[in-house]
């Protein structure tokens, strides 16, 4: 009974019972605001199986999660369609990953996706009558909503948020007039630094070309070319090597979160990979036992690869230890120790940066629920060229040279994160009503977007 009276209430009744008490709300807002639960301000998600001979189906690998948008939908037949394929979508909703919310899988249903079905492991935020969708969208792209929800993730494999969590969460909710300004101020601001950020890839796009073209050099001999002659060699030098054949062992890291019998010791994670190399900013320890940092610990010239990561570009990534800090590493990367008989470990680094690694790397991960992951075994089958050492000793000096140069160039126009930060505070500023029209702030933030 209880049950049909709550569904015949009206929207109006439903916002006013779901409004958030002075005490609990998050922050400040102008006084025409309101903040409300999820629930005032959500339809109920919708069911729906797949009929007829195909469908389009989107789960969370269709999400790009770079522009938070739906890259291809995948068309599977009715007959092979997975148990979770059965979230309605319509146009005008948002799809909310429950799974892993900071890898930030969300996504806008346009008109030509609405005919899709989505996977139970998103949320459907589809906006009552008091909320405009596109306010909704970017409101659940926003930090606020993103790091707030993902304080609610439970679980080990894969760490998800509830839909209660949403449903219970507090959303600022201005007027429909306010919301429709603050959606069309947004846009107009993302579309300038769309056009920035398009700028800066064409440039880093060059760079990157140039690099990639010194790299080919480098591991087809043409790059050495000189130096063999010079002493004596030729190409009939470099030997076909397996990855398994230089190195002595790979171990997968440890998954330990917490200790209380032991040594405090610091457990490198992917926050601490800053491209090739390691970032000591915001280091964690782990209390870890003797055995535990015998078997876990890192030496000069081994080198971590990321076993697993959100972004495909980062799997397979090689970084090289450069020296003794008694560090341990997690369960996210694999510590290579490399047969110094075979190859150095310089000449590995730059080795994962050229094409040939990187496209066998993405040939062999495999991807499940967001995350993509190499293995062991799946590296241990690279092939490639091999020189003599000393020949790897004047590729890594000859490359050193020259992409130090390329990186200084590459350095110019490293606005990319700068741009999204931007981002980041447009929508901080939108969800506290800070967003004006005639806001400075915004006005610098755009003039800081060049590519010097």
């Amino acid at each position: 009974m209880a049950r049909a009276k709550k569904e015949s209430l009206t929207q109006r009744e439903l916002l006013a019972q779901a409004l958030v008490p002075e005490v609990e709300q998050p922050y400040g807002v102008p006084g025409n605001w309101v903040w409300v639960r999820g629930s005032g301000c959500l339809l109920p998600m919708t069911q729906k199986r797949p009929t007829g001979d195909t469908f389009r189906y989107i789960d969370i690998d269709a999400i790009n999660n770079k522009d938070q948008s739906v890259s291809v939908p995948k068309e599977l037949s009715v007959s092979l369609a997975p148990s979770r394929a059965s979230r309605e979508v319509k146009e005008g909703d948002t799809l909310f990953s429950m799974v892993r919310p900071y890898l930030k899988n969300i996504a806008y249903i346009d008109a030509g996706l609405a005919d899709c079905i989505a996977s139970t492991g998103f949320f459907v935020c589809r906006p009552s009558t008091n909320m405009k969708s596109l306010y909704l969208y970017y409101l659940m792209i926003s930090g606020y909503m993103v790091d707030g929800l993902n304080a609610y993730m439970k679980g080990d494999n894969s760490p998800s948020i509830r839909q209660e969590n949403i449903y219970n969460f507090a959303f600022p909710l201005p007027p429909l007039p306010e919301q429709h300004r603050i959606v069309e101020r947004v846009e107009s601001l993302f579309e300038k630094l769309g056009r920035a950020k398009e700028l800066v890839q064409a440039a880093l796009d060059s760079v990157d070309t140039r690099k990639a073209a010194i790299l080919h050099k480098a591991f087809t001999g043409e790059l050495t070319a000189k130096w063999r002659e010079e002493n004596g060699m030729g190409l009939e030098s470099w030997e076909k090597k397996s990855f398994a054949k230089c190195v002595l062992n790979m171990q997968n890291g440890i998954s330990k979160r917490r200790g209380s019998d032991g040594v405090s010791t610091v457990v490198l994670r992917l926050a601490n990979i800053d491209g090739n190399n390691i970032s000591t900013h915001d280091l964690r320890e782990v209390v870890l036992d003797n055995n535990e940092i015998k078997r876990y610990s890192l030496t000069t010239n081994d080198a971590l690869i990321i076993r697993v990561n959100g972004s495909y570009e980062n799997v397979g990534k090689l970084i090289h230890i450069k020296s003794n800090n008694n560090w341990a590493f997690c369960d996210h990367l694999i510590k290579c120790r490399f047969d110094t008989a075979e190859v150095i470990t310089p000449f590995m680094i730059y080795l994962s940066l050229a094409n040939p690694y990187r496209k066998f790397v993405e040939e062999n991960m495999v991807s499940s629920a967001g995350q993509n992951t190499i293995s062991q075994k799946s590296l241990e089958k690279f092939s490639f060229e091999c020189p003599t050492l000393p020949e790897q000793q004047e590729i890594v000096r000859i490359l050193d040279s020259l992409l130090e140069k390329e990186q200084r160039a590459h350095e110019l126009c490293d606005v990319l994160d700068k741009i999204d930060q931007m981002k980041k505070a447009i929508l901080a500023r939108a969800f506290r009503g800070k967003l004006g029209t005639n806001d400075p702030s915004e006005k610098q933030q755009s003039q800081r977007v060049s590519c010097g």
